[in-house]
């Protein structure tokens, strides 16, 4: 027969299950649903403004953030970069024509110009006129940078309007940047276009491609891995879902971002970003989880808490920083070969960080006294504290471990990714919760093998498959695998009632 204590143990988990699940619906819904982009154009045509937009995105279909774009014309220059969606735009107030180029040194490490790095473009007031600079990671498919000639758009019935794309399916008229962006993905011209048809289309498969991909994904899951783990212990210790755990990650990228302009020191402003997070989440759990906890909420009541703490960081980063991409590093990275596989330099130093990182935290749960009592408090609370365990202050502990690799995380991503911004976290934080019910919920092992698979899904989906569709691959596998083991790959079954 069950015990009472038993009883109750099976009872926090599979309602902890049964609330991490509903989390997950909820949050893959909210990123299916439509929305507004995160960065939101800062044009729109008026009888006195014209505007020049469109959207850079990597061979690969991903956005490339942090790009540099220059234009000039009718006695005006500006500069502006990419958004976290890859999208620029420029507001005139006169029309005539304007030169739009492209930087070439901001571009993604591996990335170069298919065709021309700069365009002419003719923009009317009350009108727009829109532009796309595909990319490859092909160098011997690439063009050395020219500028291409006029090209005249315009919605109101020009011929570059009417044709829809010019030469190469680089310039679109009358049109947002998501709509340019959907023009260049249809493929219709062979080996043009941005983001996922290039790649699948225009590319296709081939073995080098394959490795550089795969390369890719590890690193992705090894960046995955930090985060997914934090988010992994709390939840094994509480049976709380943190949605706040994407907010640990951007505010880890803009605290390097702060403490990088301080010091111009990466390695100072590491450390101390790291240490600050430590801080944040002591704080965070003896001010606002252990009163809650003190207070008996439910599971329900403290994740709901915990959705209002990530929207109030959202909109505090937004407020602090702006909506623009933080470069920690701005120096154009480096990039080396090895086997074939180029990965900047950054790239490399950032996957041996988070291995170390990974294997520390594996050494201390498994061998150290606070993994043991880690482990305890996650299997039974209240025999934990019954056999003399420090039940408060290892969760304590637990959440100031987990605050402090989502910051890391938060930090390697920005330097990967060259740039983080106020929504960076929000953006990975379905794959987090992936990881962590593929692996086994509540086991810190099983989120690492689940954030390597979701990793390797994630980028070697844009092989076959568009960029827009490389996140829903990965849920796919989800799927798969708990319709064969609902518990995860490493959770263990367990009988209810």
């Amino acid at each position: 027969m069950t015990s009472p204590v038993a009883r109750s143990r099976l009872n926090r988990r599979s309602t902890g299950i049964a609330l991490l699940s509903a989390a997950l619906l909820i949050t893959l819904l909210s990123f299916l649903i439509p929305s507004a982009p995160a960065y939101a154009v800062d044009c729109a045509p008026s009888p006195d403004t014209g505007c020049l937009q469109g959207i850079i995105k990597s061979s690969d279909g991903t956005p490339a953030p942090g790009v540099t774009i220059d234009v000039t014309g009718e006695g005006d220059s500006q500069t502006v970069q990419t958004d976290a969606e890859g999208r620029w735009s420029f507001a005139v107030t006169s029309a005539g024509d304007y030169e739009v180029s492209v930087k070439e040194s901001t571009l993604p490490a591996g990335q170069f110009f298919k065709n021309a790095s700069s365009r002419t473009l003719t923009v009317e007031l009350y009108d727009s006129a829109s532009a796309l600079f595909p990319l490859t990671d092909d160098q011997s498919k690439a063009t050395a940078p020219t500028d291409s000639g006029t090209e005249s758009t315009g919605s109101s019935g020009s011929d570059a309007a009417s044709d829809g794309k010019s030469e190469g399916g680089e310039t679109t008229g009358g049109q947002t940047p998501a709509a340019a962006d959907a023009s260049s993905t249809t493929g219709t011209d062979a080996g043009t276009g941005a983001g996922a048809s290039q790649a699948t289309a225009g590319d296709g498969f081939s073995w080098p491609r394959f490795w550089q991909q795969f390369a890719s994904g590890i690193r992705m899951g090894l960046l995955l891995s930090l985060a997914a783990l934090g988010l992994s212990l709390v939840f094994g210790t509480t049976g709380v879902s943190n949605f706040a755990q994407g907010e640990m990650l951007s505010m880890g990228g803009m605290l390097a971002f702060l403490f990088m302009s301080l010091t111009h020191n990466i390695w100072l402003a590491g450390i101390i970003t790291v240490a600050l997070m430590a801080l944040f989440g002591y704080l965070q759990d003896k001010a606002l989880w252990k009163p809650l906890r003190k207070r008996r909420l439910s599971l329900m009541q403290m994740m709901i808490v915990s959705i209002g703490l990530s929207i109030a960081l959202q909109n505090l980063f937004q407020f602090i920083f702006g909506a623009q991409i933080l470069r920690i590093v701005t120096k154009t990275p480096e990039t080396v070969t090895i086997l074939g596989i180029t990965l900047t330099v950054q790239s490399y130093v950032a996957m041996g960080i988070a291995l170390l990182a990974i294997i520390g935290v594996g050494v201390a749960l498994k061998f150290t006294r606070f993994g043991r009592a880690t482990r305890a408090v996650a299997d039974n609370p209240a025999l934990a504290e019954a056999s003399g365990i420090n039940v408060d202050g290892i969760i304590r502990l637990v959440w100031t471990v987990g605050t402090a690799l989502a910051g890391l995380a938060g930090l390697l991503l920005g330097l990967v990714l060259n740039g983080v911004a106020w929504n960076t976290g929000w953006s990975f934080l379905l794959l987090l919760f992936a990881a962590v019910v593929l692996g086994g919920i509540g086991t810190a092992f099983g989120a690492f093998v689940g954030a390597m698979i979701i990793g390797l899904v994630v980028e070697m989906a844009n092989i076959w498959l568009p960029g827009d569709l490389k996140h829903a691959a990965a849920l796919f596998i989800l799927i798969i695998v708990l319709l064969v083991r609902p518990q995860g790959i490493f959770g263990r079954a367990e009988r209810i009632g």
